[in-house]
């Protein structure tokens, strides 16, 4: 009986050193968040973990990564509480999600594996046209999911936040101010289409905002575009009735 309870306990410190390597066998070290803002108000979210894998971890996460069954929660056993989404709108959610674990890389005397996540989230920003073919956007905070402080949230420890505005989009006001690049502020964030935060920036009174002003052509295609939305296979009809109409009435005013 000794020997069996014996052999049990050392069944139990067996598993218990197994499962506390488990976790602190994978290390967080970077993260990068890009998100891409479109002009439909819609984000393209891009996370990139830099994860430090012990010696010992090195063949379970090879394994891990071919494996074809195992989801971002089971990942999240693996890594950290830290391998989660950081922007997240939990009113629409989101979608087009894509998980890719990167093969493993020697880095010195680490070993070192990139974690991707990409995916797409709705209504990271609201918008209202302020002129004709001038539409003002404001970013939603709400959808951020960081780390949260005595003050509300803020960026991880080892964090860097992107923002990449749509084309031909000019910043209007930001708050805190970015980190990257230097210039952006003492240039009035003119020619500026992507802006950073670094570790500790504070997210709970963040702003951003931006303005976009629209072409005439792209104007008269999204006209057309509402014309044909409202009036469906019709539209076709109306603009030859409208063509046909033009010419007779030309025709009558040269015949005269």
């Amino acid at each position: 009986m000794i020997k069996m309870a014996a052999l049990a306990a050392l069944m139990v410190f067996i598993v218990a050193v197994v499962s506390t390597d488990a976790y602190a066998s994978y290390t967080v070290a970077n993260l990068n968040v890009t998100v891409g803002l479109n002009k439909n108000t819609t984000g393209q979210v891009t996370e990139v973990f830099t994860v430090l894998v012990s010696n010992s971890s090195v063949s379970q996460y090879s394994t891990d990564r071919i494996a074809l069954n195992l989801t971002l929660s089971d990942w999240q056993n693996l890594v950290g509480q830290t391998l989660v989404q950081h922007i997240i709108n939990p009113t629409s959610g989101v979608h087009n999600f894509k998980f890719l674990p990167g093969p493993i890389a020697r880095n010195g005397t680490n070993n070192v594996a990139l974690i991707l996540m990409s995916y797409s989230v709705n209504n990271v920003t609201h918008v209202n046209q302020t002129a004709p073919r001038t539409f003002y956007y404001n970013f939603n905070p709400r959808v951020f999911n960081f780390q949260h402080g005595a003050s509300g949230q803020v960026l991880s420890p080892n964090t860097t936040l992107t923002f990449v505005m749509p084309d031909g989009a000019s910043v209007k006001s930001v708050y805190p101010l970015p980190d990257a690049p230097a210039s952006a502020f003492t240039n009035n964030y003119a020619n500026i289409t992507t802006v950073s935060w670094f570790y500790g920036e504070p997210l709970s009174k963040f702003t951003f905002s931006f303005v976009t002003i629209e072409g005439l052509q792209t104007e008269v295609l999204t006209f057309f575009e509402s014309v044909y939305n409202f009036f469906g296979i019709f539209t076709f009809v109306i603009i030859i009735a409208v063509i046909l109409l033009f010419i007779v009435y030309t025709y009558l005013r040269v015949g005269r």
